[in-house]
C-alpha cells in the first residue's frame, strides 16, 4: 500500500504545478519627478563601436538586480526597439534589450554599423519596469566603421 501511494503522489506531483497560476509580480512605485537619461553619446552623435553608452539617473538610485531598496532601480538598455507593450512583466533578456543588473551605469556596447536607436528604462529588483515607468527618451545615432 505504502508503495502504491508513493507512485501515485510521484504521478501527481507534475500536474500539480502545470494547474499552479503564475504569481504576478507587483510593480514597484517610482518616485515623482524620477526621470533617466542618456548622457552620452549624445542624440544624432556618429560614433564607432563599440558605443561607450553612460546612463543617467535623476530622483533615484542605482542598486544591483535582486537588491530591494526603496527608490531605486537597475538600467536597462533598449536597442533598436520600443518598450515592450507589457510593463508589468519581468523584462526578457534579449539582444534588444540589453540587462545591466550589477547596477552598472555605462557600458561599452558593440553595435554593427549603420542607425541605431537607444532607450534606457529602469527595472525595480526584479527587472519589473516601475510605476510610471521611468524611460529615457530615445536617441538615435550612426556607427560607422
Amino acid at each position: 500500500m505504502r508503495t502504491l501511494i508513493i507512485a501515485a503522489l510521484m504521478l501527481a506531483a507534475p500536474l500539480a504545478g502545470a494547474q499552479t497560476p503564475a504569481v504576478a509580480l507587483e510593480r514597484t512605485a517610482s518616485p515623482p519627478g524620477a526621470e533617466a537619461y542618456i548622457i552620452s553619446p549624445q542624440d544624432g552623435a556618429t560614433v564607432k563601436s563599440p558605443v561607450r553608452v553612460q546612463f543617467g539617473l535623476k530622483g533615484m538610485g542605482v542598486a544591483p538586480a535582486g537588491v530591494k531598496f526603496e527608490n531605486t532601480g537597475h538600467h536597462h538598455l533598449l536597442v533598436d526597439s520600443d518598450a515592450p507593450a507589457d510593463l508589468s512583466a519581468p523584462l526578457p533578456a534579449t539582444d534588444k534589450i540589453l540587462h545591466f543588473g550589477k547596477g552598472q551605469t555605462e557600458a561599452s556596447v558593440p553595435l554593427s554599423p549603420g542607425k541605431h536607436t537607444l532607450q534606457l528604462l529602469l527595472g525595480d529588483q526584479n527587472h519589473v519596469p516601475h510605476n510610471p515607468p521611468v524611460i529615457s527618451r530615445k536617441i538615435t545615432i550612426t556607427v560607422t566603421h
